[in-house]
């Protein structure tokens, strides 16, 4: 099937594009995360985190056959690089002490949401195939510096390769439930027996010092979250990025939009003392990939180790409880590790309009791939986990 066969349309809003073909297509993909739902893409762009006076333009790239749409993705003009968790700061100085743009440039990417998945959505790797070649075409006739595709899944990655795009490979930390003898984990308690000592000690010590201070956890799912506890997390998640001396990406709408379109994939916890709200952490979560996500945090009070708890052990608990697969503790954090949370290579990849920067570019991820490898290695070297007989 080759491009005449399509008719490419760039919409400058997720509602361009109807909900059901979206998410129909979404769900033939082999890594289907719910941040790439049309209704979480559409509260991105409603609430206004995501949209042209944030910084975010959206152009919505999609291939169709008649009535019929075969591939699409979310893409948008950038004038900065907030929100995205793949850094090319640098790339951007690079341009400007050459007195060259880098802004605007085009980004596939879920805003604010650095969780792998599949971001080009065909039905097929013909019209994957083909939506990367619309995509930098789009790039060009644009004039636009720069495409990029962010925590992509395999056949994504291997579409923009295939397509001469450069690769590049960040580290995120993992945790899957799977004890020695491959089968899920029972309760806790197993999980931790196939730590190494120190990190099982430790982490039961810094369970306790929150036990002992007082503090006692309770957690909400879906439909079950009431609007008190929305605004309750949305106090705390707003409260942490004032104290980092930042406003929040997101606002109290769009998570009022969560509450209402995608109740289902929300998981919330609630730290108490004395009967009072003092802290929560908000986990996605998907019932059919078997699949939950750390997201959001924020706390009114201070408590040592309560972050650990509320972050990490308390989703762990639940998800050995509730028989799922995985826990992906989000961007960055060697800490995480402690908790066995083990390192995981994610991918993006890039194009660069102007020759001589993309020749730069290349030979600077050349040497940043062979650092991660070596990084990856350490990290091996590095796991809580006992030693396997």
């Amino acid at each position: 099937m080759s491009e005449i066969d399509y008719v490419i349309r760039v919409f400058d809003s997720p509602a361009g594009v109807p909900a059901s073909d979206w998410d129909a297509l979404l769900a033939l993909e082999s890594d289907p995360s719910p941040f790439m739902r049309h209704a979480y893409l559409s509260a991105l762009h409603e609430s206004g985190g995501a949209r042209e006076h944030a910084g975010w333009q959206a152009q919505f790239v999609t291939l169709w056959q008649g009535d019929v749409l075969q591939a699409a993705c979310p893409m948008y003009l950038k004038n900065h690089s907030y929100g995205e968790y793949v850094f090319d700061w640098a790339w951007a100085n690079a341009y400007a002490e050459h007195g060259l743009a880098y802004y605007p440039k085009a980004l596939v990417a879920v805003p604010f949401t650095p969780v792998p998945g599949a971001r080009l959505l065909a039905r097929n790797a013909d019209a994957r195939a083909a939506l990367v070649r619309a995509l930098i075409a789009h790039a060009r006739e644009e004039d636009l510096s720069s495409l990029h595709l962010l925590f992509g899944q395999p056949q994504d990655i291997q579409a923009c390769a295939d397509a001469g795009m450069m690769l590049r490979h960040t580290v995120q930390f993992h945790w899957t439930n799977e004890a020695a003898d491959g089968r899920p984990f029972q309760d806790f308690e197993q999980f931790l027996a196939g730590m190494q000592q120190d990190k099982r000690k430790k982490i039961r010590q810094e369970r306790r010092k929150v036990r002992d201070a007082g503090v006692r956890m309770r957690w909400s799912r879906g439909s079950d979250i009431s609007a008190v506890d929305w605004d309750f997390f949305y106090r705390c998640y707003e409260r942490t990025y004032l104290e980092h001396g930042n406003a929040p990406y997101l606002n109290r709408d769009f998570f009022q939009r969560m509450a209402h379109t995608m109740p289902q994939h929300w998981l919330l916890f609630v730290a108490e003392r004395d009967g009072q709200p003092m802290a929560c952490s908000l986990i996605g979560i998907d019932e059919h990939t078997g699949t939950a996500y750390g997201r959001y945090w924020g706390a009114l009070e201070r408590v040592d180790c309560l972050h650990f708890e509320a972050c990490y052990y308390q989703p762990l608990v639940w998800c050995i409880a509730h028989g799922f697969k995985r826990f992906e503790g989000g961007a960055q954090g060697e800490h995480k590790m402690a908790r066995a949370l083990l390192p995981v290579k994610t991918s993006s990849a890039h194009w660069l309009a102007h020759p001589a920067f993309a020749d730069a570019v290349e030979r600077f991820l050349q040497r940043e791939d062979q650092g991660i490898g070596a990084y990856l290695d350490h990290l091996a070297q590095r796991s809580p986990l006992k030693a396997l007989p």
